[in-house]
């Protein structure tokens, strides 16, 4: 079962993209902001991290950056997920380290078909987690 991290400092948007990925038969841990992302990631190995750009306490792009630097072993796929919309941000998080960046708000169904994909090149399975 692939392991994903979400983070996601609002609560709502946090419990719906859960959900999704759950019903999609994916293991979800959650994290509310950038310190507790960061926590998680130096503890566990995740397949996929969801990142929102703008968290409390690290931004998105600040998480990214720290955990490549400290755990560079550790290489999980990244889909940076944000509101922030100009291409400069979109270059940022990619330039940290981010697969994939996807504006908020975002449609359920092409969420969950973006996190399929992005999990699919990671193993060569089909579509499927």
């Amino acid at each position: 079962m692939k392991q994903i991290l979400l983070v996601e400092d609002e609560e709502v948007l946090r419990m719906l993209a859960a959900d999704l990925l759950a019903d999609e038969g994916y293991k979800v841990d959650e994290a509310a902001d950038g310190a507790e992302a960061l926590k998680r990631l130096r503890e566990r190995d995740y397949d996929l991290v969801l990142l929102d750009y703008m968290l409390p306490f690290y931004s998105g792009v600040e998480v990214l950056e720290h955990f490549r630097r400290e755990c560079p072993e550790k290489r999980p796929k990244v889909i940076m997920l944000s509101a922030k919309t100009q291409p400069a941000d979109r270059e940022r998080a990619l330039a940290a380290g981010a697969d994939l960046f996807i504006e908020k708000p975002y449609r359920p169904f092409e969420f969950v078909k973006k996190v399929n994909e992005v999990l699919h090149e990671t193993d060569g399975s089909p579509l499927s987690p």
